[in-house]
């Protein structure tokens, strides 16, 4: 019969040899759960050591466009002349270079200057979209807003303002508004445009901004509502005549041309903006490490000046203040698209 010392020892080798396997056991997890964060540490520690595409979903040109390579420079300057290269991808009102961006690998190299209508209006006017904005993107800031104006051909539309602009389309067979494309806050701010003056305007949709304005110097449409910085050169050309802004307040790069509010619309009031977003999963360190230095360019007292001076107000905000932005927007404008039954697909 064995004695009770005899099975106490027992039992403690046992518990020893058990107690040793949990320990390696446990130890080999720590190590697995941690080999990831280490490596992700070790990828944003350099981080950024070769060139930063960043994706535009415009032709080149267009506002979208010149806050990217304005944006652009300035961050290669800080990166030590690293090499910053804008990817213009225009096609499908910016869905196609979403949808790239969207799967691009999420390790910072790869960025996307986002806009309102991939963002914020997309998910409202498409039945399916081949990406998700919340999951899909991870907000960095937004680097300018961009009010708009009511643009006319001063040689085809006698008006100067907006409540004579609204008299005398009541005298023409229709209100013919152009857009830069269906489904882009130019179509959705025509539509509300119409509400505030009691009209009822017809979209007509061109593929770009050229286009657009071709059909306003030839007459077959009577306005359009383009970014004030691509309105301003036209404008101060006079090759078109600008009726009216739609900020809450006058437009340094047009400063004589007063906001449709002020002419008494006080509800008209719309705008878009401009961002850097990420592929969903980038780590927060990368993140973080972005939204500063976004923040340090464009806030820069040359960065400043250059976008104020392409007609854009520049804002640079945290990746919190952008996400509420792009959360807020994608309501204000949910409400636009669903009240013109507009779908695109």
């Amino acid at each position: 019969m064995t004695s009770f010392s005899t099975l106490t020892r027992s039992l403690s080798r046992r518990f020893s040899r058990r107690h040793a396997l949990r320990s390696v056991c446990l130890a080999a997890t720590v190590v697995a759960g941690l080999a990831p964060a280490t490596g992700a540490l070790a990828q944003t520690a350099g981080y950024p050591n070769k060139p930063v595409r960043i994706i535009v979903g415009f032709p080149a040109g267009t506002g979208p466009d010149i806050v990217a390579r304005l944006l652009a420079q300035k961050l290669s300057e800080g990166w030590g002349n690293l090499g910053v290269i804008v990817d213009n991808k225009p096609g499908a009102g910016g869905l196609i270079a979403a949808t790239e961006a969207a799967r691009a690998t999420p390790d910072g190299y790869t960025l996307m200057l986002g806009e309102t209508g991939q963002l914020s209006i997309a998910p409202s006017s498409y039945n399916k979209l081949p990406y998700d904005p919340q999951k899909d993107f991870a907000p960095v800031s937004q680097v300018v807003t961009a009010d708009f104006a009511l643009l006319v051909n001063p040689q085809k539309v006698p008006s100067r303002n907006v409540k004579d602009f609204v008299a005398w389309t009541q005298q023409q067979k229709g209100l013919f508004l152009a857009t830069f494309g269906a489904g882009t806050p130019g179509h959705f701010g025509a539509f509300m445009f119409g509400e505030a003056v009691k009209l009822k305007p017809e979209p007509v949709h061109y593929k770009n901004t050229t286009d657009a304005l071709g059909g306003l110097f030839s007459g077959d449409v009577q306005g359009v509502f383009a970014s004030v910085g691509l309105a301003a050169p036209n404008v101060k050309a006079g090759k078109l005549a600008a009726l009216g802004t739609t900020g809450g307040t006058r437009s340094n790069a047009l400063p004589d041309v007063p906001t449709i509010k002020e002419q008494g619309y006080p509800s008209l009031e719309f705008n878009s903006w401009f961002g850097i977003v990420a592929p969903g999963k980038t780590p927060p360190d990368i993140l973080a490490r972005l939204q500063a230095d976004v923040m340090k360019a464009v806030q820069s007292p040359e960065g400043k000046a250059k976008l104020e001076e392409a007609g854009f107000r520049v804002t640079g905000t945290t990746r919190e203040e952008f996400a509420r932005i792009i959360a807020a927007d994608t309501v204000t404008w949910g409400k636009a698209v669903a009240a013109t039954g507009f779908k695109a697909d």
